[in-house]
């Protein structure tokens, strides 16, 4: 075969962009033939004006009402719940609102609406898997965070044996190629909302999205031009977040470049960034922002003691050279405010890293790592040791 081969197949949410484009929503919702949306929010974002009254003007007859009662936990219970808030309201699409933990409920919501929710729920308990049926309501997402998790086929979801449906703490999720969302409005206004501490943990997943777009072997030539791109305008816009004059214009830009192409039906271009934030979030209630500007620059410096894929195209878009690279993702991460070091972040003990490193080997991720590093427990856990 061809080595420079490759195959794409991607398929994206409409993209719509620009300050106050909140208010097309109707129009988005009209094209997709839905009448009545519910609204799936987190309990502040939901609640709160400057947030959600651009989104219900933008809504105007097409809105249902809203479901503002999702928390960083993304449980099972609370997808429930909105699927039987979907039911009470009659409402024929969803429409989501927030941050990635607001996406990923919403996407549950999605699929519970037209499921048999015992049987779902069943299935989660004994897999850790929500099936995703193929009948799946519209579905239109409108973040306010850089988390990048917009444009996906997955999500996550947690079940807690207080609940009673489970006789043991689930965490899993959801995914499938219909869980891509129909449409995607994105609003530098609207992101603008957002407390500027939460804004910067988010714009750090996101950035590391195109840093490991760049090295991972699923990576093909559309995906280093979106990655490539959008890291050339996050590297500018994202150290503005915390000053006077915030690009929050060109931070949502780069953001929706950077994940364009990742999640595939076929392959995504997550790597070992991704892993460790998995690693560290099963063992310790860590930020996945702060867990990914903390590993971000010796995940990468091991990664390139093996390997100089994407190297290259990493300069380039940092606009540094190639030795320079880890250090110029590490000034990102520290001109966002995000901690350093693990020993820094409560809730984690040296002695965890063990548990941490074998959690992270045995990841999915780490097979877009190229075959030339070392992905072994061993190796991950000197990582992790580096970054205490």
């Amino acid at each position: 075969m061809d080595p420079d081969g490759f195959r794409f197949d991607y398929r994206p949410a409409a993209i719509r962009y620009g300050a106050g484009a909140t208010a097309s929503l109707a129009d988005e919702l009209a094209r997709l033939g839905v009448e009545r949306a519910l609204v799936v929010a987190g309990e502040t974002t939901g609640t709160t004006p400057a947030v959600v009254d651009p989104v219900r003007d933008g809504l105007g007859d097409r809105l249902a009402g809203v479901f503002a009662e999702t928390t960083p936990e993304k449980r099972l219970d609370t997808a429930l719940a909105g699927a039987r808030r979907y039911d009470e309201l009659d409402a024929d699409g969803v429409v989501a609102l927030g941050g990635g933990s607001s996406l990923d409920v919403a996407k549950a919501v999605r699929a519970l609406a037209s499921a048999d929710r015992d049987a779902a729920a069943e299935a989660f308990a004994g897999t850790g898997s929500l099936p995703v049926p193929d009948d799946l309501p519209p579905l239109v997402v409108v973040p306010t965070t850089l988390a990048g998790a917009d444009l996906s086929l997955g999500a996550g979801l947690t079940a807690a044996a207080a609940n009673g449906r489970v006789e043991s703490d689930v965490a899993g999720g959801l995914s499938g190629p219909g869980l891509m969302p129909d449409a995607a409005v994105y609003d530098p206004d609207l992101v603008a909302t957002t407390p500027t501490g939460v804004l910067c943990a988010s714009a750090m997943n996101g950035f590391d999205k195109g840093v490991e777009s760049c090295y991972a072997t699923t990576a093909t030539p559309v995906t280093d031009g979106t990655a490539a791109r959008g890291l050339s305008v996050l590297r500018e816009a994202l150290p503005t977040l915390r000053g006077d004059d915030p690009d929050y214009a060109g931070a949502v830009r780069g953001t929706i470049l950077v994940q364009y192409g990742v999640a595939r039906p076929d392959a995504t271009t997550l790597a070992l960034v991704h892993a460790f934030g998995h690693g560290l979030k099963a063992h310790a209630p860590i930020q996945q922002g702060a867990a990914h500007g903390i590993v971000a620059p010796h995940a990468l410096e091991h990664v390139f003691a093996g390997t100089d894929r994407g190297l290259d195209l990493l300069a380039d878009a940092l606009d540094v050279r190639e030795d320079e690279v880890v250090d110029a993702v590490a000034r990102v991460r520290d001109a966002l405010g995000l901690p350093a070091r693990l020993r820094d972040v409560e809730g984690i003990q040296e002695g965890d890293l063990p548990a941490v490193a074998a959690t992270t080997a045995d990841d999915r991720l780490v097979g877009n790592v190229p075959a030339s590093v070392d992905v072994s427990a061993d190796a991950l856990e000197r990582v992790l040791r580096a970054a205490w």
